[in-house]
């Protein structure tokens, strides 16, 4: 084991994985005659590694999708018409640049809900912040948020994030002040934030959604354009 006065202010500085690579990369630099520059940007690279591994495991922790529902592991057979170019363009992640929602609407066992949580999987992986609810929990969980007095952290979370996915939009009826709280929360978030919208049902029928034609035209209206 090393003894050098390096590794105490490691410690100090919180560096853990520059101080457990040291050993190893001292020695790789004397046999590969490394500079000391050289040396430094190894030890620099093995920490930057290890905090961005860090920051992603807890982007996903706290996001809600799944790991393993990602592009690679969907099936294309169960929807032969999917446009893999558009979904290729979806993985850049271009959308949550310019502030673009995508709304995956149609019957159930097309693979909406994959696709969805897939495309918050590439952005987790960019480096967005991502919430994925279904849609009737997220307004439930805001609605009990109420209750502790952490509806004000709860609502900014949601607002705030990269990219939103609401998933099942529409599969569960909703009471009039989560209806309230889904029309604010797409106002709020039209053009500063990106989401991603899952549903059974037709545009048509959204307005059953929001029990208010209006309401129904003015989200839908945020939401596609």
């Amino acid at each position: 084991m090393m003894t050098h006065p390096l590794l105490p202010k490691l410690r100090q500085l919180r560096l853990s994985t520059m101080l457990n690579t040291l050993e190893l990369r001292a020695e790789q630099a004397t046999q590969e005659d490394l500079s000391p520059l050289q040396f430094f940007a190894l030890l620099l690279d093995d920490e930057i590694e290890r905090r961005e591994h860090d920051a992603l495991s807890r982007r996903f922790k706290s996001s809600g999708c799944d790991p393993q529902k990602t592009l690679s592991h969907f099936d294309f057979s169960v929807n032969p018409s999917i446009s893999r170019s558009y979904l290729s363009d979806f993985a850049s992640c271009a959308y949550i640049q310019r502030h673009d929602n995508i709304l995956f609407c149609g019957p159930t066992g097309v693979g909406k809900t994959h696709l969805a949580n897939a495309l918050g999987v590439e952005a987790l992986k960019r480096g967005f912040r991502v919430i994925s609810k279904s849609t009737y929990r997220l307004l439930a969980d805001l609605n009990a948020a109420r209750a502790t007095g952490a509806y004000s952290r709860t609502l900014a979370a949601i607002l705030n994030s990269d990219l939103l996915i609401l998933d099942d939009f529409g599969l569960q009826t909703l009471p009039p002040s989560s209806i309230q709280d889904l029309y604010e929360i797409i106002c709020e978030r039209y053009e500063r934030h990106s989401m991603i919208v899952t549903s059974n049902r037709d545009f048509s029928e959204w307005a059953d959604v929001f029990n208010n034609d209006l309401l129904s035209s003015a989200a839908l209206d945020r939401l596609t354009h």
